[in-house]
């Protein structure tokens, strides 16, 4: 059984969200960024950690990419064409989107105060917003960014949009609020919200 080390409001969501989504049995530890149950595994602090066996393994998108290949759901085989432009969709959601959500992150709440520059969130905003035209061209008729075969892709996608109204950076293109929606009905989100924390 795999544990999982974080709480939902941070990216271990993610990861709780793909387990269900596979169907993998797990227990969840919801620890805090930086708590002792964290770095004994990770020094950086970061969440989240998934401990598989004697392997520790951290980042969301990583343990991600991991699970789906061990499971081999919810991604197309390493080498194939298919793979590929995922990867594609994949990176781009973590330079696009993800970025600019968690750089503005920082200079609102978590850098040292003195480190902070809150106004740069203003231009993230606008990045942001140039990010999200190029997701709609991605998502095409979809339903999901590989066409009918949802991926992790998607988890990141959706997490990230849900990030991005929490942090009131609009999301108001029709087709990306569908999405996410669709994404946020699915009986695995709606499982991962309320058996964890």
């Amino acid at each position: 059984m795999y544990k999982v080390i974080g709480h939902k409001r941070t990216r271990t969501l993610r990861v709780l969200w793909l387990l269900e989504e596979i169907g993998a049995a797990y227990e969840q530890l919801p620890a805090t960024p930086h708590s002792d149950d964290v770095t004994a595994h990770y020094p950086v602090g970061k969440l989240p950690v998934l401990i598989d066996g004697d392997d520790a393994f951290t980042d969301s998108v990583a343990i991600m990419t991991y699970l789906a290949d061990k499971h081999g759901a919810m991604t197309f085989a390493a080498g194939t064409p298919a793979r590929g432009h995922q990867d594609g969709h994949t990176h781009f959601l973590l330079d696009e989107l993800d970025s600019c959500l968690w750089t503005a992150s920082k200079h609102l709440k978590y850098l040292p105060e003195e480190h902070r520059v809150p106004a740069v969130v203003d231009s993230l905003k606008w990045e942001f917003d140039r990010a999200l035209g190029r997701l709609q061209e991605r998502l095409g008729d979809g339903p999901f960014l590989c066409g009918e075969t949802m991926t992790i892709a998607d988890i990141l996608a959706s997490h990230c949009l849900s990030w991005a109204v929490g942090a009131k950076f609009p999301v108001t293109a029709p087709a990306l609020r569908d999405y996410l929606d669709r994404m946020r009905a699915r009986p695995a989100f709606a499982r991962a919200l309320e058996n964890n924390d």
